[in-house]
């Protein structure tokens, strides 16, 4: 080893060692982190703690980057809108609810019903790059989730409805987020 060769090792490894650990990588609770806190900034209705666990609870957020949490986000809304849906059928099976309840149900059913195949085709959209696309049938789910709780209060009920509408707002807030990040950078 040369003396220039000793110098160099000795002075910069150090200041290389020092620097590079101040640094933290981005791994993927980093940017799910990150999303969500810039997520929750840019909408007071949704809550930080919500998407953190949402999104970090999806089996491919492991890895991910902004762009697949985008997919996987948006696969989240589908998830829960097809399981509302369900759980609507299994409510009006009661043959004991009251007629405005029912009705409440069914306007929601109908609601629910269509943001299927709107989250499907949003879905399609963004995988092919249609952010603007997307973020238009995205929105309409959110609105449909407002609709649907909205039905209950306007006839003075309380909703079975509302811990799941909001959750289908939340989701839809998250992936509109990140549809919004993804569009205003280089992906």
């Amino acid at each position: 080893m040369t003396i220039a060769t000793s110098i160099f090792t000795f002075t910069f490894l150090p200041l290389f060692l020092l620097l590079s650990s101040t640094f933290t990588p981005i791994t993927a609770n980093n940017l799910i982190s990150e999303t969500c806190k810039k997520a929750a900034q840019n909408d007071p209705n949704l809550s930080y703690k919500f998407c953190l666990t949402s999104l970090q609870a999806a089996p491919n957020s492991p890895g991910a980057d902004l762009r697949q949490l985008g997919l996987i986000s948006m696969k989240l809304v589908q998830h829960n809108v097809t399981n509302t849906s369900r759980y609507i059928k299994h409510l009006l099976k009661n043959k004991q609810l009251d007629k405005f309840v029912r009705a409440s149900l069914y306007d929601c059913l109908d609601l629910y019903t269509d943001a299927k195949p709107t989250i499907k085709q949003a879905i399609n959209d963004y995988r092919m790059k249609h952010n603007e696309d997307a973020n238009i049938l995205v929105s309409s789910i959110v609105d449909a989730s407002t609709t649907c709780e909205d039905g209950f209060e306007e006839r003075q009920l309380v909703s079975p409805l509302t811990k799941r509408n909001n959750e289908t707002f939340q989701l839809c807030i998250i992936a509109l987020s990140i549809i919004n990040m993804v569009s205003s950078s280089l992906y």
